[in-house]
């Protein structure tokens, strides 16, 4: 299934995604480990974005 990375925009494939972080008990995908971090750092701020898909 295709998913949008929330810090970046990219989509990605969530079945072959090696980057994921949990949070509020869901499951999110990321290109890259830089995205990740960037998610773990504020998760809150890149949730808005996803509200709006």
């Amino acid at each position: 299934m295709k998913i949008t990375d929330p810090v970046c925009k990219m989509e990605c494939h969530d079945e072959s995604a090696i980057f994921k972080s949990e949070f509020n008990g869901k499951t999110y995908c990321f290109c890259s480990l830089s995205c990740k971090k960037e998610f773990d750092k504020n998760p809150k701020k890149y949730l808005e974005f996803l509200r709006g898909l």
